[in-house]
């Protein structure tokens, strides 16, 4: 099968932008770094899941997109294989390794599901080794109706110089191939990879036998409708006050300002240029 068509299988983007974050991607960190969500934060994105899982069309709400730019492209990196098997269950009887559950959705830019969309998702195995013999951990499936998908792995192994990933590939029927990667919250090696985007953070918690993980990937693709923003004044902090600092270790729960804005600390790391804290909402919450 030619998963992609016209042959094309380099990394084509979906668009990058900046580091403007939707309350969906805030919401996915603050419960990944087990904090307390506002209510207000919780409603929006919820609504979107709990349409599309009843069946539903979800309403224009901003839960994919409230201005922000779509799933952020990352490099393909050097062990894709095109022409993977169509599956979702990636492990085999006896496979080592801590199973990982990864459910989602896809969305366009209006909020609404993609149906049939192509999902490609290749990554290490246990030791961090990629199969290039065979296709060991590869597989590509499609979205359903209500643009979910399902994916059953493990959590890989750290390849050398890397922190935990998971690569794919992404493509709406006729549309580009967004290739991107999928991130661990927690892990040390988030603060040393390069490559590493806290925009790609998934939601991990423990469940029965493994992992249970999360993330809706959104789109470049157009829909009728134009969701609707509900934009929020956060407090603020006298101007001239601030205490982040580019290179400075930040432990979970230490509190800084920036901007003249008061933020909490959500997970450990190393502060660097581009990860101010209101571009980076999976490490920073806003007080």
């Amino acid at each position: 099968m030619d998963e992609f068509p016209d042959g094309d299988h380099e990394t084509t983007t979906e668009g990058s932008g900046g580091r403007e974050i939707s309350r969906k991607t805030a919401l996915k960190a603050a419960l990944a770094a087990g904090v307390t969500v506002p209510l207000a934060m919780i409603a929006v994105p919820a609504l979107a899941r709990t349409n599309v899982t009843t069946g539903a069309a979800p309403e224009l709400t901003p839960p994919c997109d409230d201005g922000d730019d779509p799933t952020p492209p990352q490099m393909e990196g050097p062990y894709f294989k095109p022409s993977s098997p169509e599956r979702t269950n990636l492990v085999t009887p006896g496979t080592p390794g801590t199973r990982l559950t990864v459910t989602g959705y896809v969305f366009g830019r209006a909020c609404l599901p993609v149906s049939r969309a192509l999902l490609d998702f290749w990554q290490a195995d246990n030791n961090g080794a990629y199969d290039m013999a065979g296709y060991t951990f590869r597989g590509h499936q499609y979205t359903n109706a209500q643009g979910a998908f399902t994916l059953t792995t493990i959590v890989p192994g750290l390849y050398p110089g890397r922190t935990r990933h998971i690569h794919v590939k992404v493509q709406a029927p006729g549309r580009p191939i967004l290739t991107t990667q999928l991130y661990f919250p927690g892990e040390p090696r988030n603060n040393t990879d390069s490559l590493f985007d806290p925009r790609l953070l998934m939601t991990v918690r423990d469940g029965q036998g493994g992992k249970e993980a999360a993330f809706d990937f959104v789109l470049n693709v157009p829909q009728t409708g134009t969701p609707t923003t509900s934009p929020t004044t956060p407090p603020t902090t006298p101007p001239g006050s601030d205490s982040w600092v580019a290179g400075t270790s930040y432990a979970a729960g230490t509190r800084v300002t920036y901007g003249g804005r008061a933020f909490v600390c959500l997970q450990g790391h190393l502060a660097q240029s581009g990860w101010e804290p209101p571009s980076a909402p999976a490490l920073w919450r806003a007080e």
